[in-house]
């Protein structure tokens, strides 16, 4: 007989939490998009678009950052996941910070600095979402 790992499932993510957490990801996704326009058509306007749709992305992001640290804070136990969650998610906020004041930059000079920066956003950020709406787990709950 094959032994059995039980699934519980994990506590759900509050619903303003889950707004917050979903809604930077599109809006790195945008800049990450807009800076790939710009790299192939030199038009200007894509930096700007970049550097709004990653302003709006470090809101999201910011707040559900503040959310995790509280869950953190709140956390009886330290799992493993809560704390890789929250390190993602600074480590998502930091470098879309320095990304930030990379695209206040003249256009040309945020390139190709701006297009790492924004693809290493969106990898950061889609790991971040992949853990926070991580549902089912096995073993004991957090």
């Amino acid at each position: 007989m094959a032994a059995e790992i039980p699934r519980t499932p994990a506590a759900f993510v509050h619903p303003a939490h889950a707004v917050l957490l979903a809604g930077g990801l599109p809006l790195f996704l945008g800049g990450l998009l807009s800076d790939i326009g710009y790299a192939a058509s030199y038009q200007i306007q894509w930096t700007n678009f970049a550097s709004w749709l990653i302003a709006g992305a470090l809101v999201f992001s910011g707040l559900a950052l503040l959310w995790a640290l509280v869950d953190l804070i709140r956390a009886r136990r330290r799992t493993g996941r809560v704390l890789i969650y929250f390190v993602l998610l600074l480590a998502t906020w930091v470098l879309g910070f320095i990304n930030a004041l990379v695209h206040a930059k003249d256009a040309w000079a945020s390139m190709p600095t701006g297009l790492i920066l924004s693809a290493i956003n969106v990898i950061l950020m889609l790991a971040a979402v992949w853990i926070g709406f991580a549902s089912l787990r096995a073993g004991d709950r957090t």
